[in-house]
Order: C-alpha cells, then sequence, then structure tokens
C-alpha cells in the first residue's frame, strides 16, 4: 500500500478489501494478531478492530459486548482492571480455550505500522483516549477513524481527532460529510449503511457525487446478525453460499470503494479475477 497516495487514489484501480476483525478460522479467534496476519496474507488492504477500554482505562482490541462469546466471562472488559485482562484467552469455535490473549490496542497498531490501512471501530467510546495511542504509535496516516452522526460525536471528533482521516457512520442519507469537510475536519467519506437499494446513499448520483469529490465510499457485506440489513442483502453470505457477483459484484459496480468482508481472500480473488477481464 502506497500510503504517500490518498486512500482515494489508491482506491481507483478496484475497490479496497477491508478484512473485517482480521480472518479468523479454525482456532485463529478474531480481532487477534494472529487474525490480522491471515488478513495480510490473504491480501487485505485494510483490517478492522474493535477497541474496549478496561476499568482502568487500556485500550484493548476487543469488541465490547462479546466477551461471553469470545472469553466466556460473564464480566465486560470494562468492569475489569487490565492486570486481569492480560489472563483472558480466546475460545475457539469448538468451545475451546486458545492460547491466544486479549492484546492490546498499542500492540496492534505496533504489528500494523506500514502494512496496510487500519479501520478503529468503537473509536466513538473513548476519541481522546484513542487518540492519543494513535499518535503514539504513529499510525495517523494508516488510521481510518468512524463515529456516529450525533453532535456530541461529531464534536470530539472535531476537538482531538480533526487531522485523522475521518468517515462518518451514515444510514439512509448524508447530511454531514460537506459540513465535517467545511469545519476542516479531514473527512475522507462515509460508511453507509442501508436497507433498500433505493435509500439515496447508495444511488448512483451520491456514489457520483462522492468521487467528483474525492472522497470515498465505504460498505458492510460482512454479516453480524442476519436480522441487521445493512448493505440491502449484498452480503458475504449471498456471495458465498450463491455467487460473488450477487453481493461483492454488486457492490464493486454500484461504485464502493472499500469492502468489508468477513472473507478477505474470497473477496480478494474475485476482484482481481473481475479487473482482469476487463482488461485493467
Amino acid at each position: 500500500m502506497d500510503f504517500t497516495k490518498s486512500i482515494f487514489e489508491n482506491s481507483r484501480r478496484m475497490p479496497l478489501v477491508c478484512a473485517h476483525r482480521g480472518s479468523s478460522s479454525g482456532n485463529i479467534p478474531c480481532n487477534t494478531l494472529a487474525a490480522f496476519n491471515a488478513a495480510l496474507m490473504q491480501g487485505a488492504d485494510m483490517i478492522e478492530l474493535d477497541v474496549a477500554v478496561s476499568a482502568d482505562g487500556k485500550h484493548y482490541v476487543f469488541h465490547p459486548g462479546m466477551e461471553k462469546a469470545y472469553l466466556k466471562s460473564e464480566t465486560p472488559i470494562r468492569a475489569i482492571p487490565s492486570e486481569a485482562v492480560g489472563g483472558l484467552r480466546f475460545f475457539n469455535p469448538d468451545d475451546t480455550k486458545t492460547q491466544f490473549g486479549v492484546v492490546t490496542l498499542e500492540e496492534a497498531f505496533r504489528f500494523l505500522r506500514g502494512k496496510c490501512y487500519i479501520n478503529v471501530d468503537k473509536f466513538w467510546t473513548d476519541v481522546p483516549g484513542i487518540s492519543r495511542v494513535i499518535r503514539a504509535c504513529g499510525v495517523e496516516k494508516q488510521v481510518v477513524v468512524k463515529t456516529g452522526t450525533t453532535e456530541e460525536e461529531l464534536r470530539q471528533v472535531r476537538r482531538y481527532a480533526p487531522d485523522f482521516m475521518f468517515m462518518p457512520i451514515v444510514r439512509g442519507r448524508d447530511d454531514v460529510t460537506d459540513r465535517l469537510v467545511a469545519d476542516g475536519v479531514n473527512c475522507i467519506g462515509a460508511e453507509v449503511l442501508f436497507r433498500t437499494l433505493d435509500e439515496p446513499c447508495c444511488s448512483a448520483e451520491y456514489v457520483h457525487e462522492m468521487h467528483r469529490k474525492g472522497r470515498i465510499l465505504f460498505v458492510n457485506a460482512e454479516v453480524y446478525d442476519c436480522t441487521a440489513v445493512i448493505s440491502a442483502g449484498l452480503t458475504d453470505d449471498v456471495s458465498v453460499a450463491e455467487s460473488p457477483e450477487k453481493g461483492w459484484g454488486k457492490l464493486a459496480d454500484m461504485g464502493f470503494d472499500v469492502i468489508q468482508t468477513d472473507w478477505s481472500g474470497l473477496l480478494r480473488q474475485h476482484l482481481r479475477s473481475r479487473t482482469a477481464k476487463a482488461g485493467c
């Protein structure tokens, strides 16, 4: 990845592949350095990770609320001191404890430095604290941060992280990116969520206008809950179970610049195949 270019420039040839929590399978849990390395081996351009904060304010790579599912712990990380978080271990899908522990955000940043873009989810849980870790690790040029669009969330971004690559998470319609750019925020585009294909944030007109302004559009193909529709059914599930063209192909044709997936290798293979067929 050429970090001397903008993320918009880097996504012109084909959509960038964002690995949702890395690439986890078998005994390799998500949100671990092993999962991140697997994603890199499969050609991911960007890795998404989640941030949880311990009781004493230390930042870890973990999806808050998933402690029972992944760690077999009834206690959330936010209620556990960091010395105890270090002793936790992930369990694999066979309900067997693995050797993998919960890594700190600093460890993850240092591991990924210079290798790919890093999409920081749950940034809104501690904008000033996570911003300090990003700066301390020197990954400002790689990190893409995001929040919702409440006034308080955007106020925090303006105050603590206006220089970071930022994407608001918009649902259905984008009413904020122009305003953020006018306010001096480094708003590189938007993460868009849409239930149907007739919503404004996935229209050809909106995509064209965002590209005209040099901004990217990030879309989610991963399925974290089959009842939560966030990309109008153009998902990993339909791409893997039926045909890549029914999901990933349609998202690419709609002009999305970054596709987030739980199947990095398969998506990368499909995008390369399409590009080759197009003679690019």
